[in-house]
């Protein structure tokens, strides 16, 4: 189940916000126990059989992770256990959530590099096993890890099985975030404001997610789509076809993270902004400050500063910041051409903080800097949209003259020109380029904002019937 589809619009979502706000609260919850907490049961079942649409063995490992990691969360936050048995409690979490991610998501990669490195060897190759990957393991997985870490920490455990699994299992960003941190949401599962204002806020950033989604990912995704399907592509039409995907995975992914974060404001929670125009940052540093903010800041707060941060000298900070870039490529997925873009952000993370955190062109005005960094960015996009590394090199060639055109690239071009498409182009350029971004615009409502926003959901919804099914992009991470 999507949000973009009837199911959701017109079943899931409505008896889930009815019975929601029938439920009463508990006016004398037991210690430990919120008084949401026959709310965040209701949420915790409904994000089961959200999840479960999908496929409904998915859920198993989900729940499997919210029973383990309830219980070592209850151990852990006992004042009689010894450091060492405390951190063993913590290793052997991090075992089995790493183990589990391991297996669904990189089982076939190790399978598949281990067969060419025997048949480098000359050693006789197996027969790889195919592992279905549940959608979303990555993100889930992450909230149950930031859990585990913050009560090892010092954070108190969730007594509650009920606002624990609420927590994990939420459904507005349990497939694609944004990640949540259980430092952030811990207090919201014990007490939360639910005001008429608030759900309004929700509705809205809704409407706008929905638009993003439906009215310009989606269309210029077609674009993107028909470039890199291209066999040898002009050098121009090469570079509007990434450019296209640079528009489509923002507006896919914002439009999600916008719509999860106004479902979540529906029931009473304030979920973290995950986008900030990421398109006008001015150097690689400051991009990562805001595109996909939930993601960089949980690899800062629990794998970096975990790795010594800058606390351990130069070389030791140039390797850190390496690592937990090549793991946030690998963690986006598991093909190389997702290392290749982490090591090139790596990379540039690193050249900007040995110039003081600035870029080589930190000195040309912020327009050239904005320009240059959103070039940058455009090369790594194409390793990110690639359907393998000789992929990504072939149409990055293409791109700077490299190749020669194909035969059929005469037909791309009469494709990927027509009115319309510029048309979409051009709405994407203004969207991306204009200073207020749809938090700010939501922040506060009236009623002619509030017309705009539902005259763009009920245009949503009549496109929608015209596309084909179209997950979010992130739904496969």
């Amino acid at each position: 189940m999507v949000f973009t589809e009837d199911m959701f619009l017109y079943y899931f979502l409505p008896l889930v916000l009815a019975v929601y706000y029938l439920i009463p609260f508990d006016k004398n919850p037991k210690p430990g126990r919120s008084r949401y907490w026959m709310r965040n049961l209701w949420l915790t079942l409904m994000g089961y059989l959200f999840y479960s649409w999908f496929e409904p063995w998915f859920v198993l490992p989900m729940m499997f992770t919210n029973v383990a990691d309830y219980l070592f969360g209850i151990y852990l936050g006992r004042d009689d256990i010894a450091p060492r048995r405390r951190k063993l409690v913590l290793a052997v979490s991090m075992v089995m959530n790493l183990g589990l991610l391991g297996v669904f998501k990189y089982g076939v990669f190790t399978q598949v590099n281990l067969n060419h490195l025997l048949s480098l060897v000359g050693q006789p190759v197996f027969s790889v096993l195919q592992i279905a990957f549940p959608i979303g393991i990555s993100f889930y997985t992450f909230h149950s890890m930031s859990y585990i870490i913050d009560i090892y920490r010092g954070e108190r455990p969730v007594k509650s099985f009920a606002d624990f699994s609420c927590f994990v299992s939420l459904f507005p960003q349990l497939v694609a975030g944004p990640i949540l941190r259980y430092n952030v949401l811990s207090q919201q599962l014990h007490s939360r404001t639910h005001s008429l204002n608030l759900f309004a806020r929700g509705v809205m950033l809704f409407f706008v997610g929905f638009g993003m989604k439906i009215l310009l990912a989606n269309p210029v995704g077609r674009i993107a789509d028909a470039a890199f399907a291209a066999q040898s592509p002009h050098a121009m039409d090469a570079w509007w076809g990434v450019l296209a995907y640079a528009f489509q995975i923002y507006f896919d992914f914002n439009g999600y993270s916008v719509m999860a974060l106004g479902l979540g404001m529906m029931f009473g929670f304030e979920l973290i902004r995950n986008f900030n125009a990421p398109y006008h940052s001015d150097s690689i540093t400051d991009f990562w400050r805001r595109w996909h903010i939930s993601l960089s800041t949980w690899l800062r707060e629990y794998l970096y500063i975990s790795l010594g941060g800058n606390r351990k000298g130069e070389r030791r900070t140039y390797i850190n910041l390496a690592l937990v870039m090549l793991l946030g490529g690998f963690w986006h997925g598991a093909q190389w051409q997702f290392i290749f873009w982490g090591a090139i952000h790596g990379t540039m993370l690193g050249l900007e903080r040995w110039g003081g955190k600035k870029p080589f062109y930190a000195n040309l005005p912020r327009q050239v800097r904005v320009a240059f960094t959103f070039f940058v960015v455009l090369i790594t996009w194409v390793f990110f949209r690639a359907d393998g590394l000789p992929h990504a090199f072939h149409y990055l060639a293409a791109m700077f003259g490299m190749t020669q055109p194909g035969p059929f690239a005469d037909l791309l071009k009469a494709e990927i020109y027509q009115f319309h498409n510029l048309l979409d182009m051009a709405i994407c350029a203004v969207a991306v380029v204009q200073p207020v971004q749809s938090y700010e615009f939501c922040r506060t409502l009236t009623w002619p904002k509030f017309a705009v926003g539902f005259g763009v959901f009920l245009v949503g919804v009549v496109m929608m019937y015209t596309q084909a099914f179209n997950p979010f992009l992130y739904f496969q991470f």
